[in-house]
């Protein structure tokens, strides 16, 4: 019998601190609810945990830009969904100014409201007081009303908007510009070029056969004024009321492929987030077992501490005491 190394002791007393240490952790992923509290509980598994936990993270915010983006869309198609009833409005005044039952006041007075509707496009499309805006950005200028500046810093026109709509940095969407400013002469569809009494019907020269923007919405180059003019206006108008119709449909075609991408965003983020969560996260179940286990044999150390704390007292029956 020894009594300077309680030997046994010792064993117990190792077994013992062993399973108050795993007892310790047990509890620690129990309150916090994950597998992997600290580095050293798995190295691998966090390195992973980590990089998923970026990807998803990243993925929440490309779907917070893509959610912006369709607001944009939104709010650009409801801005030409005004225009159609403004050009509507105007091909209405071109009919009723084409009657020749009405005298030359009646249709200045229609004229009168057919020139404040072109104004009123202009305000919403063209310059920098332009109404159509999202957070500032321009909708309707052909481009976002940020410059952009070459190298030599000189003005190129105004910027598309681009946004980010994944998680890696080369996932980006750029809109198509709609530039529906009063000075873009950009051609938008065909109509028969024909002469009624000595007025010829083409808008800014002989032998043209398209119309362009800036015709439909400028005062000075469509009137409803003179009859002959109210008739050709309406075919033009017609073919303006196609050009915004198109344009609607791109940004309408725009607004599903952003639909379709924020539900593939959070398809994504969900299967990142369950694979994240199975390395990282505690499974409660298996590890309330391991929490009993360790309970009870912290308890069972406890006693047999004090049993073999108790051990070298038997040698004081040897030497008398």
């Amino acid at each position: 019998m020894q009594v300077y190394n309680n030997i046994p002791a010792f064993s117990v007393w190792k077994n013992y601190t062993f399973n108050v240490s795993n007892l310790r952790k047990s509890m620690s992923k129990l309150s916090s609810g994950l597998r992997i509290v600290n580095a050293g509980d798995d190295p691998a598994g966090l390195a992973m945990s980590e990089r998923l936990r970026t990807q998803y993270r990243n993925s929440a915010a490309a779907a917070q830009n893509v959610e912006n983006k369709i607001n944009y869309l939104q709010t650009a198609d409801s801005w030409l969904q005004k225009i159609h009833d403004i050009l509507g409005r105007m091909a209405e005044l071109s009919v009723m100014a084409n009657d020749g039952t009405k005298s030359q006041i009646d249709r200045d007075n229609l004229q009168q409201e057919f020139a404040q509707m072109q104004k009123e496009v202009q305000r919403i499309t063209s310059g920098a007081t332009a109404a159509a805006k999202f957070n500032g950005l321009y909708l309707f200028r052909g481009g976002s009303g940020v410059p952009t500046i070459t190298g030599d810093g000189v003005q190129a026109g105004f910027g598309a908007v681009q946004l980010q709509v994944g998680p890696d940095s080369n996932m980006v969407f750029r809109e198509q510009p709609i530039n529906l400013e009063a000075d873009n002469f950009t051609g938008i569809g065909s109509y028969n070029s024909y002469s009624y009494g000595s007025v010829n019907m083409t808008l800014l020269g002989s032998n043209m056969n398209t119309v362009d923007w800036a015709s439909l919405i400028c005062c000075q180059h469509l009137s409803v004024s003179v009859q002959s003019v109210a008739q050709g206006a309406v075919d033009k108008l017609n073919i303006g009321i196609d050009y915004v119709s198109s344009i609607r449909s791109v940004v309408g075609a725009e607004m599903n492929r952003m639909e379709q991408t924020l539900s593939g965003l959070r398809n994504y983020e969900e299967n990142i987030r369950a694979t994240e969560s199975r390395i990282r996260d505690v499974d409660v179940a298996y590890e309330t077992t391991q929490f009993s286990k360790y309970q009870i044999l912290t308890q069972i150390g406890t006693a047999m501490l004090a049993q073999a704390n108790a051990l070298p007292g038997g040698v004081m029956m040897l030497i008398g005491g």
